[in-house]
């Protein structure tokens, strides 16, 4: 196929942060479906949005950033979700807002999108599986299409994030954590109860391997800040890269934009 015909699907929450200074339209899953399609991909965003002043907003940039309004759903009994953002140096926590509309994604809708998309890959998360409407709709999308399902597991302080976790993991191929969430998934699926392992160690490479082996994954990469990134590739192997220093003022959505470069990546087989 055509790199230009070769399509993604993204699903989860497009929502509003307030940060302390000023509103900014975010969530994981828009960010990316925003940066891929400034770097040339057609990224179908399936999320849901309330018929208030932030959906509208929200409404706005799909078609500031040219994207497919056929995933755009509209509810008009729940509020456009928000988040506030608390900074902390150059570190951030996050209070997100409950029972949002894109907590209540509809099934058929999303299923509908995505057969008429005919995505190569989709990507999804573990925050917008936090209510079970919106987990059944994902995992139904999921279920329609023979796209390579990748994961940017995205974990939020939560009482299911271990269920998530794991059943997010068995429906994934490719899949990328930072490195606070691989000590997390290690200590729940590998060794319970051990402490974290450094980097470097045998140990931890070898935990690394027992997590790709349990959830028959294809690809695993773990972004590790300021020390660059690692990658276990079911074909090419253990691979690892730094990054250039710089002045960091702001983390938020950089994250997002490494698993925007891996999608392009997995589009245009990389």
């Amino acid at each position: 196929m055509d790199e230009a015909a070769r399509r993604v699907a993204v699903l989860g929450e497009a929502l509003v942060d307030r940060f302390p200074d000023a509103d900014v339209i975010g969530g994981a899953p828009f960010n990316v479906a925003r940066n891929l399609a400034l770097l040339g991909a057609a990224p179908l965003m399936i999320t849901r949005i309330g018929t208030d002043a932030l959906g509208h907003a929200i409404a706005a940039d799909f078609a500031r950033f040219g994207l497919d309004a056929r995933g755009l759903q509209h509810d008009p009994a729940h509020a456009t979700g928000t988040v506030a953002v608390h900074l902390h140096g150059t570190q951030h926590t996050f209070e997100i807002g409950a029972d949002s509309a894109w907590d209540h994604l509809d099934a058929a809708q999303a299923v509908q999108a995505v057969r008429a998309h005919a995505p190569e890959v989709i990507y999804f998360g573990t925050l917008a599986q936090r209510g079970a409407v919106s987990r059944d709709a994902i995992r139904a999308a999921l279920a329609a299409s023979d796209a390579l399902p990748f994961l940017d597991l995205n974990l939020r302080d939560g009482p299911d994030n271990r269920m998530l976790a794991e059943e997010s993991l068995a429906l994934a191929e490719h899949v990328k954590v930072n490195d606070d969430e691989l000590d997390r998934l290690i200590g729940w699926f590998v060794h319970p109860g051990r402490p974290a392992l450094r980097w470097g160690e045998p140990a931890l490479r070898a935990a690394i391997e027992t997590l790709f082996e349990r959830f028959s994954l294809k690809r695993l990469t773990i972004t590790r800040g300021g020390d660059g990134w690692a990658c276990l590739d079911g074909k090419q192997g253990w691979l690892e890269g730094a990054v250039a220093p710089v002045a960091v003022r702001d983390t938020v959505g950089a994250g997002d934009a490494f698993a925007s470069v891996l999608l392009l990546g997995a589009l245009r087989a990389w």
